[in-house]
């Protein structure tokens, strides 16, 4: 799971789970949302948690869903009162999915910091907007006339539609592929691990062939990306900070050392996607054994300088750096892709996109269209977005809701959200967002609203796609190892996970704003729950010196899923030797 936080600077840092890393602007505009109350979002008569008893003497029990727990109301206790969580700020809901009854709740309808949980509600905007079979059609037309020779005379220009992918994550089934530890996280990730197997270039190779399929052999004009979809804006999370309607790779080049075959040979870099774009200068070092060290930094405009050292063996280390002009990045792989499927352009792939001399929209679409490219359905961006809890994409819906309105605003995009959630029941006075990521302070729902939100989605005929973009407790995505792989609970929940956290310079200590997690689940008896679980506002410290990390928090709440997936039922036996453990 990643992990969020602020540095001295103002700055939000956020890292896969483990070692990886990647710092993000945090923006400061916020937009709340503000309509009447909603009556779909009245609650039913609680079952309140009962009144804390007085600890025993021996103190509070170990996390874990069993210790001599076999109650619900006692194995929730029993996590809530793990050792250096009982100052925390609990926001629990837990709701039969059918009924909507009332399981378990704690503090329903206070207001949380979601952290990532808000991609939940971005998701369900635009699913509910788009629709699950939407696909991105990214077009390529032509100013001026292409003569008998395939020359045209004019410009070729390929108008961005906000496609997050371009084709670039797209496997041979035509599904999107992820890493469960994705590459928009990693800072000395092994390459196998964080990079997807596919070309990052493909939609643009598409569209080269198209063209040079249309009988243009050589362009004596101009090549131009149309990036004015909507208005530039900040990602509200870590990762890649630049949203635009143009994206390719993530905005992002992938630096990949591969060791030498003895300490002290030089490693092999190479970039990715291989471009002109960047003028790479490499000092990697082959070590004999230690932790990898690689880091890649602009020094300069397009000049990269990549430094470090990674161990003896056969692991392509990676670490990534963003592009700073998203348009012109993807001019020069597309020129460069036009080349090599034979044909001659004039312009220079190392120019910056001028996008100056476009014409106004209204004329543009009226030019002769030569190529075009259409991505997988949204439901494979929602996989994406859910499932390595991608804040680039995220923080992209909604803009695309604000261009189906007529409008190129992240506000006017924040508002059609409100709207949308308002129409599946959530009083809009309970949820709060600044951007589609969740890593702006004004992220902020109750756990009712979180419930009601997924109970809604549930009703819906493209729930089958929202619900298989959740990660699956302790098999994928941010859930992968939020439980061992022996828990009773394993497969049987499917949920969006959330981290962001703050530095106390005070003390030198991690203060985790949220902690959260949302979404369904099965318990042993077969019953279909909704939950919705806040941690907010925790220093990070133990007496023991053995300070928890994020992850370790990550594992409470996985606690917590165990504990309602054996609700009042006795602790599980060993596992009979002869079917896999948990869920499927």
């Amino acid at each position: 799971m990643q992990q969020a936080g602020i540095t001295p600077q103002g700055r939000v840092s956020r890292a896969g789970s483990g070692r990886f890393g990647a710092l993000v602007a945090l923006g400061v505009a916020t937009v709340g949302l503000i309509a009447a109350p909603s009556r779909a979002q009245e609650a039913p008569k609680p079952l309140r948690e009962p009144a804390p008893k007085p600890p025993a003497a021996s103190g509070p029990p170990a996390p874990g869903p069993a210790a001599a727990a076999t109650t619900l109301h006692d194995r929730v206790k029993a996590v809530l009162e793990t050792p250096g969580y009982r100052n925390a700020h609990w926001g629990i809901l837990v709701v039969d999915a059918k009924t909507g009854e009332t399981v378990y709740d704690k503090n329903p309808d206070e207001l949380f910091g979601t952290a990532s949980v808000a991609k939940l509600f971005s998701t369900a905007a635009a699913m509910v907007e788009l629709g699950a079979d939407y696909r991105f059609q990214t077009p390529v037309v032509r100013r001026g006339n292409v003569d008998d020779q395939g020359t045209l005379g004019g410009d070729l220009i390929l108008i961005a539609q906000g496609d997050p992918a371009m084709g670039g994550r797209t496997g041979p089934d035509g599904k999107l592929l992820f890493a469960d530890e994705d590459h928009i996280y990693t800072s000395g990730g092994k390459a196998a691990e964080v990079l997807v197997k596919c070309d990052p270039l493909a939609g643009l190779e598409h569209l080269a062939r198209e063209i040079q399929a249309a009988g243009i052999k050589k362009i004596a004009g101009e090549v131009i990306v149309d990036a004015r979809l909507f208005e530039r804006a900040p990602s509200s999370g870590s990762g890649p900070e630049k949203i635009s309607p143009i994206m390719i790779n993530d905005n992002l080049i992938d630096v990949v050392a591969t060791p030498g075959k003895a300490a002290g040979d030089p490693a092999t870099v190479a970039i990715s996607p291989a471009t002109q774009y960047v003028a790479v200068d490499a000092q990697v070092e082959t070590a004999a054994d230690g932790e990898p060290r690689i880091r890649a930094s602009f020094v300069g405009p397009r000049r990269l300088q990549v430094r470090g050292r990674v161990p003896v063996g056969p692991e392509p280390l990676v670490d990534t750096v963003e592009i700073e002009d998203p348009a012109s990045f993807a001019r020069t792989l597309l020129i460069e892709a036009l080349r090599r499927h034979g044909v001659e352009v004039s312009a220079s792939p190392l120019a910056e996109n001028p996008e100056a001399d476009l014409p106004p929209p209204a004329t543009l679409a009226s030019l002769p269209k030569v190529a075009e490219y259409t991505s997988p359905p949204f439901r494979e961006f929602a996989r994406v977005i859910l499932k390595v809890s991608h804040n680039l994409h995220a923080s992209t819906l909604p803009l695309l809701l604000a261009v189906r309105k007529g409008d190129r605003t992240l506000a006017a995009g924040l508002k059609r959200e409100g709207e949308i959630l308002k129409g599946l029941g959530l009083d809009p006075l309970a949820v709060s967002f600044g951007g589609g990521a969740g890593g702006m302070w004004a992220d902020m729902v109750t756990p009712r609203a979180a419930t009601t939100l997924l109970r809604a989605m549930a009703a819906r005929p493209d729930f089958a796609a929202y619900d298989a973009a959740l990660p699956i407790l302790g098999r994928d995505g941010t859930l992968a190892k939020a439980v061992p792989e022996d828990s009773p609970a394993r497969g049987h929940a499917r949920a969006k996970t959330g981290t962001m956290f703050v530095n106390d310079a005070l003390i030198g200590k991690r203060l985790l704003t949220s902690k959260a997690l949302a979404g369904y689940m099965e318990t042993a008896s077969g019953r279909p729950l909704v939950i919705a679980f806040f941690l907010n506002n925790v220093i990070l410290d133990s007496k023991d010196g053995k300070v928890p990390t994020t992850s370790d928090v990550g594992k409470v709440l996985g606690k917590l899923c165990e504990a309602f997936y054996l609700g009042d039922g006795p602790a599980p036996g060993p596992a009979p030797a002869d079917r896999p453990v948990g869920g499927k």
